[in-house]
């Protein structure tokens, strides 16, 4: 098989070459097929689901003629029948017009089964029967594709954001790679922490400004409150150190394909000393060139 394996979901990014080209995405049903295409479609791919396998090369000529289409990905799968084992004639005659490459998708079999138990989604090719006899089915019913590979993803660690991030990461142009969105959080813990979110900074050790009285009614973006706030020794350390730590985790981050990050900062209401914080490090971030937001979850609009 003339595939790059990428079993752990770990592999090479593509190299980019100029000109037109063309993705067949395809693989088991279940592996997260419709998760890649959106991907490719965000990339700026021309997007086409279940194409019929005899339309192939006619498709192909169309992107090689089409002043508009530079990259076009499409799913071809186990929806076209008995029909897939001529896929390989078939890929000869599309490769002469357009470059062309097929990515298969695949997972583990107890992945599959635990996923179409979540979704409740029949399997394509029974409805009656189980679905890890479906399964074995399928894998032999694609395994001419499978031998025309060239790039093969197992996505059983997988969720759909860790997919596409990886899909854009992997294909993407330099331009459109490692477009990290980091989402500064502010969040009051008396109304629950964030089910979103990827690190949570617990900032109730500073002093309150709510019980001043002049900014009681007031928010952390407000001056005032940010310079009280500011004004403790304890605020600048805190501010310093996860600085340092953020600093050195993006990278990382970026490196894994992931596509956003979202930060949260909580005190008691979500008013004051998150607001400051969330706001503070979103500038710091953004100053040491990152695409960011800061939200505000709690504070009153």
């Amino acid at each position: 098989m003339a595939s790059v394996n990428d079993a752990a979901g770990m592999g090479e990014r593509v190299k980019k070459e100029p000109g037109k080209e063309l993705v067949i995405v395809t693989g088991i049903s279940g592996a997260g097929k419709a998760t890649a295409l959106k991907a490719f479609e965000d990339l700026g791919f021309h997007a086409v689901d279940n194409l019929p396998l005899e339309l192939l090369v006619e498709f192909a000529r169309l992107v090689e003629k089409s002043d508009e289409i530079e990259q076009a990905a499409i799913i071809v799968d186990i929806r076209e029948g008995m029909t897939l084992d001529q896929l390989p004639e078939i890929l000869k005659s599309v490769k002469t017009v357009l470059r062309t490459r097929v990515v298969f998708l695949d997972a583990k079999d107890e992945v599959l089964v635990r996923r179409y138990s979540e979704t409740r989604r029949p399997h394509p090719l029974r409805k009656q029967d189980t679905v890890s006899r479906s399964i074995v089915e399928e894998r032999q019913l694609l395994d001419p594709i499978r031998n025309v590979t060239d790039t093969l993803i197992d996505t059983s660690s997988f969720n759909v954001h860790e997919l596409r991030a990886h899909i854009q990461a992997r294909f993407g142009r330099d331009e459109q790679v490692n477009h990290l969105l980091v989402s500064c959080l502010s969040f009051g813990f008396k109304n629950g922490v964030p089910v979103d979110a990827d690190m949570v900074f617990d900032v109730r050790f500073l002093p309150n400004p709510h019980f001043v009285p002049e900014f009681r009614k007031l928010t952390g973006q407000d001056p005032r409150v940010a310079a009280y706030v500011r004004g403790f020794p304890q605020t600048e350390e805190f501010l310093e150190r996860v600085t340092g730590l953020m600093l050195y985790l993006l990278p990382h981050y970026v490196a894994e394909g992931k596509s956003y990050l979202t930060v949260a900062f909580g005190c008691t209401g979500g008013m004051h000393r998150s607001v400051m914080m969330a706001e503070e490090m979103a500038a710091r971030l953004k100053a040491a060139g990152y695409q960011v937001k800061a939200l505000h979850r709690d504070m009153p609009r």
